[in-house]
């Protein structure tokens, strides 16, 4: 199958429109790094509390905000988790990074006291319920003892907790609505006695999760280190396969991929993760993968059209791979954003990363790697060089032996 046949689209002469397209965006993202936004890590690489927060209607991110800032949270993070399936979940990421027990109670209870500045002053004395344990619900029974139970109150109190924190969590998801939605569950008796002690907010803290500093910066070494040997390791290959000047242009175009990619999330203000990290280690194979291609038919029309210039052979080369890599990138490119649109919050950043990998590293592949070599070529030539990327050319019409540099 193809799309195209006999294309004869000049894409050298394009050159400079390609270089100013990706100077805008290489340029847009490093300012965003440097002054607006940085480098968005996420909690995996600079450590930190993540709470996830569920609401029982859709939450404003931004007055979220504001109340954790009134309440002193000054760094915290809020963004929208699980838009796909209207979870109305909120991400909220804290700087506290101590990994005790005591360190996941004190962030769970900043960001109760926080969320609670709203409350009716009804609620003034009670205790959230929707944010209550069920060993502080089994002692409130116990000291109320609504149904007199006497000597058997302790296990019947502790089973009562334990049914409405599981109505709470499992089949209100984390939410209550009223504490009369517990009739159902527990005696009238009970339900009008948490009534006098307890109230419900209108979100529930869903999890607590914490990554220390010292994992967070083992984890951003790690990641950093297997970026480097990636390249590091097509260098070489490249530098085998083909030619050295093909694996220096390999790696320019892959770090000009990776340099859009880790930009449009600071001018975006997503988080990189661990799993965005995966996808850039998989746009570098990919790329890279496209890249050989092109090259592979660079080399082979070099032999058969020896006595060309090498810009006409990378025209006609990139011309006769068109068809193969606009099928290759379009069904990669339709896979990846049906991920980014269904796959969820968990998978966004994932998603994000290779979607925007998949368009930058489809164009670089044509507009940048295949420049580099002519480029290269007329540099060694305007210094009287042979060229490294092809054969010279002897007045007989043989070719002569490649000269390195």
């Amino acid at each position: 199958m193809e799309f195209f046949r006999n294309t004869t689209i000049d894409f050298l002469g394009k050159k400079w429109y390609f270089l100013a397209f990706s100077l805008i965006f290489s340029v847009a993202g490093v300012l965003s790094m440097a002054f607006w936004h940085g480098i968005p890590l996420g909690v995996d690489f600079r450590g930190g509390t993540l709470v996830y927060v569920r609401y029982s209607h859709t939450p404003d991110p931004a007055a979220v905000h504001a109340d954790l800032d009134r309440a002193g949270l000054k760094n915290a993070r809020v963004q929208a988790y699980d838009q796909a399936h209207n979870s109305n979940e909120l991400l909220i990421s804290l700087d506290i990074q101590e990994t005790s027990e005591q360190a996941l109670d004190k962030g769970k209870t900043e960001i109760v006291q926080a969320l609670e500045g709203r409350a009716s002053s009804a609620s003034a004395g009670k205790v959230d319920l929707n944010n209550s344990s069920s060993i502080t619900i089994a002692n409130y029974l116990l000291e109320k003892d609504p149904l007199h139970l006497g000597a058997d109150a302790n296990p019947r109190y502790t089973a009562m907790a334990q049914a409405i924190v599981n109505e709470r969590d499992q089949v209100k998801s984390g939410v209550l609505g009223t504490i009369d939605e517990l009739k159902g569950v527990v005696d009238p008796a009970v339900v009008a006695s948490l009534n006098e002690g307890f109230f419900v907010s209108d979100f529930g803290i869903r999890n607590v999760e914490i990554v220390g500093p010292q994992v967070g910066q083992q984890l951003r070494k790690q990641a950093i280190l297997a970026t480097l040997y990636s390249l590091a390791g097509m260098l070489v290959y490249l530098a085998l396969r083909f030619e050295w000047i093909y694996g220096v242009a390999a790696v320019l175009t892959v770090f000009h991929d990776t340099l859009i990619t880790v930009g449009a999330f600071s001018l975006l203000n997503r988080e990189i993760s661990l799993t965005v990290i995966a996808a850039i280690l998989t746009l570098i194979g990919y790329s890279n993968n496209d890249t050989i291609v092109v090259f592979d038919r660079i080399r082979e029309n070099i032999k058969l059209l020896r006595r060309e210039r090498l810009s006409d052979i990378v025209n006609k080369s990139i011309n006769q791979t068109l068809s193969r890599t606009i099928l290759t990138a379009g069904l990669t490119f339709l896979t990846v954003l049906a991920l980014f649109l269904f796959g969820g919050e968990v998978l966004r950043g994932f998603s994000l990363a290779l979607v925007i990998g998949i368009l930058i590293g489809t164009y670089s592949s044509i507009a940048i790697a295949a420049p580099i070599l002519v480029a290269y070529q007329e540099w060694r030539t305007a210094r009287g060089q042979t060229p490294i990327a092809m054969p010279a050319r002897t007045g007989t019409g043989q070719s002569s032996p490649k000269v390195k540099a």
